[in-house]
């Protein structure tokens, strides 16, 4: 698989992640982690389906517990830490903290073998966060006392995805088979913590149900197996930036749905998370070409 060809599959995740505001808002009432049950139960049952009727479940032969281990404390890990904050801080600021994800991303890939990091990168990255900042803090940020804590978890959680993220790349030899086994380990997990925190509160109606469905085959599905293909073998740092359009397109969704109103200040958001996008695009193609300069 060529580095392009990755990099574009790891993008649909992002395109998918964009969707998952959208059917979140139609899954309600459910409470978060009874709904990450759901929806990674439902995930993880896609990919044993994609294994059995492609490698085999053989093709898990000889992946180490540990692995395991890493990958359901990076996705149960930055679920649990994410719905902890936004318990514990306003859901605006709570938000915009967590996506520092992208940026970490990016600085943490110039630790990678063969990765090239330029300020190119760096800038591109920053500029796309402002963005994603105009977006997120429309209403103008709040900071009470009590909110280090869930502001603190936020900033883990972020560090949390970042990690899984980057560190997935070094295991470039374990298959993407291996995320159904994440997926299901953190769907027992949630079911755990939805048991010992939460009451239960099913879908409503097809309206529910159905985005309950929707959430577990996309973007609580579907978009782990293609970020991992895209962490693995695509270009780390554009992948990193380009995250920022995540929650531009979930804002745009939201729009479109009825669910939000526009304003001047996405369409700002747009312009510098696309200028951002694009910076880091050059940044990676010189990198790969420094004759072109």
């Amino acid at each position: 698989m060529t580095r392009a060809r990755a990099t574009l599959i790891g993008f649909s995740a992002i395109l998918l992640w964009s969707l998952l505001a959208l059917f979140t808002v139609g899954s309600a009432p459910v409470p978060p982690f009874l709904l990450n049950a759901l929806c990674f139960g439902i995930g993880g049952s896609i990919g044993l389906l994609w294994m059995l009727s492609g490698a085999g479940i053989g093709v898990l032969r000889g992946v180490s517990w540990k692995v395991y281990a890493f990958g359901t404390a990076g996705l149960f890990g930055y679920h649990f830490l994410y719905f902890s904050a936004l318990r514990m801080a306003p859901a605006a600021e709570a938000g915009l903290v967590s996506y520092l994800w992208p940026l970490f991303i990016v600085l943490l890939s110039g630790l990678l073998p063969g990765e090239r990091l330029t300020a190119q990168h760096i800038l591109g990255a920053l500029l796309a966060f402002a963005g994603v900042a105009l977006i997120v803090l429309r209403g103008g940020a709040a900071f009470p006392a009590g909110a280090a804590a869930g502001l603190g978890l936020a900033f883990l959680c972020a560090i949390t995805w970042a990690v899984y993220s980057v560190a997935s790349r070094r295991l470039g030899a374990v298959p993407t088979e291996a995320v159904a086994v994440f997926c299901l380990a953190t769907a027992a997990l949630s079911l755990v913590a939805h048991l010992a925190l939460e009451t239960t509160v099913w879908p409503v109606g097809a309206l529910g149900w159905g985005s309950v469905l929707a959430l577990g085959v996309g973007p609580v599905g579907i978009a782990f197996f293609t970020w991992d293909i895209g962490m693995k073998r695509g270009d780390i740092q554009m992948l990193g930036v380009a995250s920022y359009a995540a929650p531009l397109l979930s804002t745009l969704a939201l729009v479109l749905s009825g669910n939000a109103q526009a304003s001047r200040s996405i369409a700002i958001a747009a312009v510098m998370i696309t200028a951002g996008a694009a910076l880091a695009a050059r940044a990676s193609a010189a990198s790969r070409n420094p004759d072109a300069n």
